[in-house]
């Protein structure tokens, strides 16, 4: 007995573009499907605001773990959102303006009764970069600033250094940098346009060599596994899109105190599901809008990690 038959709404990325072997969107349609609630899909372009009430014109959605033919589109669904059980908003980034305009929309939908996972006010507070300021205790040594004068310091301080976009995906413009690179002011100089943009600078930490660890956390408790994402040769970025290679491994004690210290600052924000990044001993930043992931744990330790997030989503519809 799978109780209620609940009906719920995801925002993502066209269906047809994803990796249905990684994508842990997929993953958690794949679970809500097993306990039969109704899946209804929607692209951005099919939220709007009608007098302050938020709408969307949506499919009907199954699906199967199939390589090829791994959805099927039925009849359209139209209705206020706010009438949905919930809403997954699992757009990927790039976190630009539409994605903060789309997250006022759902913002409607759950004043009006959604559960929204992740809640629109936390994706638009926690930045994956920004918000790792607010656990200083567990980075490395960090700075956010546009001055270059400010980072060219910081470089100095430190000898070895990461610079970030707060704004990056993918392992999208991050230089490793030490205090001899000639290029380091063309670095500071592209990556905040000339003193316009805010960027993150990290201390270097050289355990990278052995994987940037992603660990998921549901309602703020760490899956017992992370996955190691293992730079290719000659890479300095633990990104599986640029050639990484995903290890999983036990948490360490250490993992887990950072997971302690995280948690529940996620929860009193309304995270359900999140994915933070860990090198060696520190905290590097922390994933609220799409996190992944799921599939290769999944695979490896024959858990399920969506399950447990559809049990965590419906006890909260219960309670």
């Amino acid at each position: 007995m799978n109780g209620p038959r609940y009906r719920l709404g995801v925002v993502m990325d066209p269906i047809e573009s994803i990796q249905p072997k990684k994508d842990s969107t997929f993953a958690m349609l794949l679970a809500a499907q097993r306990i039969d609630w109704e899946i209804v899909y929607f692209l951005q372009r099919d939220l709007i605001v009608r007098d302050g009430v938020a709408y969307g014109d949506g499919r009907y959605l199954s699906l199967a773990d199939h390589p090829e033919r791994w959805f099927e589109l039925g009849g359209q669904w139209s209705g206020e959102l706010g009438g949905l059980d919930v809403i997954l908003m699992r757009k990927d980034p790039p976190f630009d303006m539409e994605y903060i305009y789309s997250s006022y929309i759902l913002g409607r939908a759950e004043q009006r009764g959604a559960l929204l996972v992740n809640t629109p006010s936390s994706l638009r507070e926690i930045n994956e970069k920004a918000s790792t300021s607010w656990f200083a205790h567990c980075t490395p040594p960090s700075l956010i600033a546009r001055s270059e004068a400010e980072l060219r310091t910081f470089l100095e301080e430190h000898g070895k250094v990461v610079f970030k976009p707060l704004d990056g995906m993918g392992g999208r413009s991050i230089f490793v940098v030490d205090g001899n690179d000639i290029n380091a002011s063309v670095i500071t100089e592209t990556l905040t346009e000339y003193g316009t943009r805010f960027i993150l600078a990290q201390r270097h930490i050289p355990e990278i060599a052995q994987g940037d660890k992603r660990i998921l956390l549901i309602d703020g408790i760490p899956i017992d596994y992370a996955l190691a994402r293992i730079p290719a040769p000659g890479e300095s970025r633990g990104n599986l899109v640029l050639g990484a290679t995903g290890e999983g491994r036990a948490l360490t004690e250490r993992d887990r105190w950072i997971c302690a210290e995280i948690g529940p600052t996620l929860v009193e924000h309304g995270v359900t599901f999140a994915g933070i990044d860990v090198i060696g001993d520190y905290l590097t930043e922390i994933n609220v809008t799409s996190p992944t992931g799921i599939r290769e744990l999944d695979r490896e330790y024959g858990i399920d990690i969506a399950g447990q997030l559809m049990m965590a989503i419906r006890n909260k519809l219960v309670s």
